[in-house]
């Protein structure tokens, strides 16, 4: 089961090594957080209105969408109802690829929803290191296949120099400068995204749901605080450059290392 907080979520996120999909299934219970504060979304949208794009070819999905969750306003009706931002994406008639045409974005994680809008998924996904050669086809796959009855769910997480829920990330050494090994515990936040994937049985378009949760990392348990330490190592390997990990690493590094020395201590 996929948790609703950054400690249930690192431990099924990925943390280096070949891209996956790394899906797991889910029930409806478990689809969208049960609890979600509603004035952050309210206030959310309303400093970012920008988080809400669409084309015509979206509006019916958005309105099937808003019908099942029994709300009003099509897809930013949803979105305001839900903790969790969501994307529509179709497929047109004569086309084998899915594009993104309706978002209700209220936190992105360096993202702008107007850059994206018509874009195809292999375009969406473009600044991700290894995506066109290593995940795009088998996603490609799954969307194809995806049944109505089934909700899949994945999670990830970065590491970000704020602890707000809209992230437009600095430059690295920009961003973290004022970090230090004594102090990563308060000056690193973890971001986890929480997505899930849905077919709409009418229109046949796919809900694409993002659930944000950051938390400091002095907050999370020893185990997600080493568990981190140790995948700083893989993302230097290959994936600093996106992730910005030679900013951070050593400084987070340093602190997993003096909290396990304090507690065998």
């Amino acid at each position: 089961m996929l948790g609703f907080s950054v400690d249930e979520l690192l431990p099924l996120a990925r943390s280096g090594g070949v891209l996956k999909m790394g899906l797991a299934k889910l029930t409806e219970s478990e689809w969208l957080q049960p609890d979600p504060d509603l004035e952050a979304r309210r206030v959310g949208f309303e400093t970012y209105p920008d988080g809400l794009q669409a084309l015509p070819e979206g509006e019916a999905a958005g309105a099937e969408l808003a019908e099942m969750l029994a709300v009003a306003g099509g897809l930013p009706g949803a979105a305001r109802a839900h903790h969790e931002d969501m994307c529509l994406l179709v497929r047109a008639e004569g086309e084998d690829v899915y594009r993104l045409v309706n978002a209700a974005v209220a936190w992105p994680s360096d993202w702008t929803p107007a850059d994206k809008m018509g874009l195809p998924l292999r375009a969406l996904h473009a600044p991700i290191q290894g995506y066109e050669e290593q995940l795009a086809s088998g996603v490609d796959h799954f969307m194809a296949k995806l049944k109505p009855s089934a909700i899949y769910g994945r999670c990830n997480w970065f590491i970000a120099a704020t602890g707000k829920r809209r992230w437009v990330a600095e430059p690295p050494g920009r961003a973290f400068a004022h970090v230090t090994t004594e102090n990563a515990g308060e000056t690193l936040f973890v971001r986890s995204e929480r997505q899930t994937l849905r077919r709409l049985p009418e229109t046949g378009a796919i809900l694409f749901t993002i659930g944000i949760y950051v938390s400091p990392l002095g907050a999370l348990s020893t185990e997600n605080i080493a568990r981190l330490a140790r995948a700083m190592t893989e993302l230097l390997g290959g994936e600093d450059d996106r992730r910005g990990a030679g900013a951070y690493a050593e400084a987070l590094i340093g602190y997993a290392s003096a909290q396990h020395s304090e507690r065998a201590a």
